[in-house]
């Protein structure tokens, strides 16, 4: 028993939307492109669980959330797979994959063949045993990964209002759900081993901010330690906490965040890996030609920052999933991926966002007793990344237009002063190139360098330039 497909996607997460949808947008004929999932729904956008699936008033629900709404795009229901031809296969699961006679079998022994193969299983979450400790089948504790996890997870909030939670974990995960119980009028207590909050990403500064913020809401920090272990009823239930350190904390719910795992298995030992991840070249193409990655679980070449990286964030599974697409679909008119790493999260009232990379000298903006202020990363003479909360759409397109353009900045002084302001400037005005180390980078400097003489000669080059490309422009019309 078996079918054959030119195209299929084996995970059915952010990244299978958004690759089902570019397929669509480029043709793909009706019965060419199959999607295997483990989960039971069409795809649909993670974000929305630990944000708005969570809250206790006009819940986020599907059909909602279906990709692509998270870009604005078509909200592909089942419905819409069905009429343009693409299979679904929901609530199943590959159990072996041979790349080389570009096979799948699944559990119940169907065998799928394919020509172009789509990795796009994402990443599952870490569990506590992983680290020698038992009680993730306990009743009240709780994990967030996927639409399962959601329902587990809402329904032991409802059993818990005006009681206790404690949070294991300090960074997306352990944030987002931490702000929704406080909404859902749980007492919450955050535990983590890191000196602050979203460690892999938050300055010292950025962190206090947001613990203040949390603590205004009634959120207690353990910072420094990490859970040994359980107290567990008779009736399976946890009922305390206890730390490393020493601390019991009695409780009536736990939500563990501790990280991910990229789903891997399928492949090992058949494609080359790095960073935990399947490596992929510029066109998202793995060791073998007919194998693409997307998503958490490809190791990509981030050209911004040459070198190769692995990201967890949806906006990468958005894109890289379209990019895979159009270089399967059109390989001689795709360029090779071109990522500018982007991060957000928006919990209670507050929303930042953040681009590039967090590595160099940190320089701080903004107020940050108020509701807006920011950060830019800067390495080795340039702003390879930048921080705001609190921003408009506007501001926000501006730090991302700024780091991707990674002006060269002298002197952090005149940067913190101008501090949001060097951003839209940045944004707004054409710049002129400038050498650094043999390569040619953006050119607005920030030092002693800006004289009133360098102004004046760059207003006319400027002139010359657009006269020039005026009068070539006439010249070759003419011709």
């Amino acid at each position: 028993m078996g079918r054959a497909f030119v195209y299929v996607i084996v995970g059915g997460g952010v990244a299978a939307g958004y690759a089902a949808l570019e397929f669509t947008k480029r043709g793909v004929p009706p019965g060419e492109l199959c999607i295997i999932s483990e989960e039971p729904v069409a795809p649909y956008e993670r974000p929305a669980l630990s944000k708005g699936y969570l809250l206790p008033e006009a819940p986020a629900r599907l059909p909602s959330f279906h990709t692509c709404v998270g870009a604005n795009e078509e909200r592909l229901t089942p419905k819409w797979y069905n009429e343009h031809g693409i299979e679904l296969v929901l609530g199943t699961r590959v159990k072996s994959a041979d790349v080389r006679r570009k096979t799948l079998v699944t559990a119940t022994g169907e065998t799928i063949s394919y020509k172009i193969l789509i990795i796009a299983t994402g990443a599952r979450a870490l569990k506590l045993e992983e680290f020698g400790l038992s009680g993730s089948d306990a009743e009240n504790v709780c994990y967030l990964r996927d639409l399962a996890d959601a329902n587990r997870l809402v329904n032991v909030m409802k059993s818990c209002s005006g009681g206790n939670a404690v949070v294991i974990g300090g960074g997306y995960i352990g944030m987002e759900c931490a702000a929704s119980l406080v909404i859902n009028k749980i007492n919450v207590t955050m535990v983590f081993p890191e000196a602050h909050c979203m460690a892999r990403l938050f300055t010292p500064k950025i962190a206090s901010y947001y613990e203040e913020y949390y603590k205004s809401k009634g959120v207690k920090f353990v910072k420094g330690t990490v859970l040994s272990s359980f107290d567990v009823d008779s009736n399976g239930k946890v009922v305390a906490v206890n730390l490393r350190d020493g601390n019991r904390l009695p409780t009536d719910m736990v939500v563990v965040g501790i990280g991910i795992r990229p789903n891997t298995s399928l492949f090992e030992g058949q494609l080359t890996l790095e960073k935990g991840g399947i490596k992929v070249n510029g066109r998202l193409q793995s060791s073998n030609s007919s194998v693409y990655a997307v998503g958490d679980v490809a190791t990509f070449p981030l050209k911004l920052l040459g070198e190769t990286r692995r990201l967890e964030h949806v906006d990468s599974a958005r894109k890289s999933a379209k990019h895979a697409v159009a270089a399967i679909m059109e390989p001689d008119k795709t360029d090779k991926f071109d990522y500018l790493p982007f991060f957000y999260s928006r919990v209670f009232t507050l929303s930042w966002q953040f681009y590039g990379d967090n590595v160099g000298e940190v320089v701080h903006y903004g107020n940050f007793s108020g509701a807006t202020f920011g950060a830019y990363w800067v390495n080795k003479g340039q702003l390879v990344g930048s921080f705001l909360e609190g921003g408009t759409k506007e501001e926000y397109e501006a730090i991302a237009k700024a780091t991707q353009l990674q002006p060269v900045v002298e002197d952090l002084a005149e940067l913190e002063r101008q501090g949001l302001g060097f951003a839209l400037a940045v944004s707004q005005k054409p710049l002129p190139s400038t050498p650094v180390d043999g390569k040619t980078v953006p050119g607005l400097v920030l030092g002693k360098s800006l004289y009133p003489f360098h102004a004046t000669a760059g207003v006319i080059l400027a002139a010359s330039i657009a006269a020039f490309a005026y009068w070539y422009g006439r010249r070759r019309r003419r011709w």
